[in-house]
């Protein structure tokens, strides 16, 4: 198999049981929710981080591609597996939850901050504990990324929802649990975090950037 389909293809399969783990979490776990969204994000970074990196985030794909770690065409593969598999996991939900969620109501301004510094900090965290020569090999990645949004989902899900992700995003407006009027913010907004944090990482590991594009 193509080497990029291949990781095409996890990530498409990974974002997908991620977001059948988002549906389930926010359907039956409450207030605790949070938790088993980061632990299921660890678990699935963990398992699928060495075939395609487990980004299971176009924001993350875009972060890595400014970062130099993988070409335009890469990402926009992976941009579509990875909203593909969202989109599938989100009407698999729909055979299990009889019930149709309500609609997140965001004010708009609040929403599109936290959107981005959260994406950011997420992008930044994956760019230096999952990238970075100085941390190569770690066994922490997984729990870093998945605490991460654990932390996002806790901190500020009651402005903007926690999405951090525009698949997420994207697949739980089909879900019904985000208006689809405000999808442009879940899109536009976490790109501009990762955007500013893949500049951040170049600007802060430049031996990281020239040992990479130098590869």
């Amino acid at each position: 198999m193509n080497d990029i389909f291949r990781k095409a293809g996890t990530e498409f399969l990974a974002t997908l049981l991620f977001v059948f783990a988002i549906v389930s979490a926010v359907s039956t776990a409450g207030d605790f929710a949070p938790i088993a969204i980061g632990f299921a994000l660890m678990v699935l970074v963990y398992s699928t981080g060495h075939i395609s990196g487990g980004h299971l985030n176009p924001a993350v794909s875009l972060g890595a591609f400014l970062r130099g770690a993988m070409s335009a065409t890469e990402m926009v593969i992976y941009w579509v597996a990875q909203i593909l598999g969202g989109v599938v996991g989100a009407l698999i939900t729909r055979g299990v939850f009889s019930e149709a969620p309500t609609a997140a109501q965001i004010d708009t301004a609040p929403a599109f901050i936290v959107e981005t510094v959260f994406t950011f900090i997420l992008v930044w965290v994956v760019l230096n504990v999952a990238t970075s020569k100085d941390t190569d090999g770690n066994s922490f990645y997984g729990l870093a990324i998945g605490a991460t949004v654990m932390t996002g989902a806790f901190a500020v899900g009651s402005i903007s929802g926690g999405g951090f992700n525009p698949a997420v995003a994207i697949s739980l407006a089909v879900n019904g649990n985000f208006d689809w009027a405000n999808i442009w913010l879940y899109i536009v907004a976490p790109l501009i975090g990762a955007a500013l944090a893949a500049v951040a990482f170049r600007v802060f590991s430049p031996a990281d950037h020239e040992q990479n594009v130098n590869a």
